[in-house]
């Protein structure tokens, strides 16, 4: 495993592991696997491991797996406040209380403003005094570094890095949006500001290896250095000195094994000018197709009407890459063939969503593009059966 090093030179492995993908068995973590997947991941050198008070059952399930290993003070731990849900200092002490019994722990390595979005959200936490109480912990011992990790563009991100003496920050970043979000001005500005930078989203949600259009994966082939969609992706990422960790939500052991080999095979200066040419045609090729610059995230979900709102947007997206047929047929598939109808034609308007995109789509007038486009004769005739089958 190759390190990079944060603010106070402590060693932080190149891969990351995101800890919002573990699998899944009735709506529950499966702790078997895990473990198991943490455990293969640590043993390889992974020592940082990223989760979120909003991640569902995440930061229980890591806790438990670092306390029964014994290995808590041999990893680094980074979690999020979900300071859109904090309206006083005392909620706030309440809810980071909560996390370190969740997570077994008297303290944070890494902890994170989610999702921070603007210099106005951050004055509203000042004005309840957050400063104040990040001091405190910091001199308790109960928080080591505080970052935020940012959805939007590199105008803000720029003025958020500013806002604060922060210790590291987060973004989304990926050979896709080199030049979007954060993007490569926000990562140099955080770089010269001293600022370690934590990668999010490497690989967009998977899109970048599951949903690559066939003229993509063809420039992929053609190479003459026969990596994958993923390992291509990584490689770009590890590139950059200014690139402190990648986090990747491994959720199979061939994926743990796949990343870290990436990660311990990959220094700066890799890539040359014919690889980054290269990828140049890679999103072009996927920009040509791409309908709406959906990620995948979730941050727009639920939704109040149960509208799939990712599912939607991905069988969309694949209509203009792979076809009307295998569209609808993941459309069917995400929207259909449930108890309760999760289609685009749910949408009231109520325009929720819109106020949570990181990528600041218009999802309302997307959905009924969408709808328009994808629930024709077949969608309703599938539909339709599905409702008889329900009363019967």
């Amino acid at each position: 495993m190759n390190y990079r090093f944060d603010k106070y030179n402590n060693k932080i492995s190149l891969l990351g592991f995101g800890c919002m993908r573990f699998q899944t068995t009735l709506g529950k973590i499966d702790m078997a696997k895990a473990e198991q997947q943490i455990m293969a991941a640590f043993r390889s050198g992974v020592n940082y491991y990223d989760t979120a008070y909003v991640y569902p059952g995440s930061e229980a399930a890591i806790g438990e797996i670092f306390e029964k290993n014994g290995i808590r003070d041999k990893i680094y731990i980074a979690t999020k406040l979900p300071h859109y849900l904090i309206k006083s200092l005392d909620g706030l002490e309440k809810l980071f209380q909560e996390q370190l019994r969740r997570l077994r722990t008297d303290h944070i390595d890494y902890y994170l403003m989610h999702m921070l979005s603007d210099v106005a959200t951050w004055n509203r936490l000042k004005d309840l005094g957050i400063e104040q109480w990040i001091t405190e912990k910091k001199a308790s011992g109960a928080i080591r570094q505080v970052g935020f990790s940012y959805h939007g563009n590199s105008d803000m991100f720029c003025q958020l890095v500013d806002a604060y003496d922060w210790e590291f920050c987060q973004i989304q970043y990926n050979y896709m949006d080199e030049h979007s979000q954060a993007g490569r001005k926000g990562l140099n500005y955080a770089h010269e500001k001293g600022l370690p930078v934590i990668i999010m989203e490497p690989l967009r949600g998977g899109r970048l290896v599951n949903n690559l259009p066939e003229d993509a994966k063809k420039i992929f082939a053609e190479h003459k250095e026969k990596y994958t969609p993923a390992q291509w992706a990584f490689r770009w990422l590890y590139n950059q000195p200014e690139v402190t960790c990648v986090l990747s939500g491994m959720n199979t052991l061939d994926m743990i094994e796949d990343n870290i080999n990436t990660a311990s095979a990959t220094e700066v200066g890799s890539l040359g000018p014919e690889e980054e040419e290269m990828l140049q045609r890679v999103v072009n090729a996927i920009n040509s197709r791409m309908k709406v610059g959906c990620t995948g995230c979730g941050y727009c979900m639920p939704c109040p009407k149960g509208v799939d709102i990712p599912g939607t947007f991905s069988a969309y997206n694949r209509r203009y890459y792979d076809g009307k047929f295998w569209s609808v047929v993941e459309y069917i598939k995400c929207t259909a063939l449930r108890n309760n109808s999760t289609a685009a034609s749910n949408c009231i308007g109520c325009g929720k969503c819109e106020t949570h995109c990181p990528q600041h789509i218009a999802i309302r007038e997307e959905l009924k593009n969408a709808g328009k486009e994808l629930e024709g004769p077949a969608y309703k005739v599938v539909r339709k059966f599905v409702e008889l089958f329900k009363v019967f």
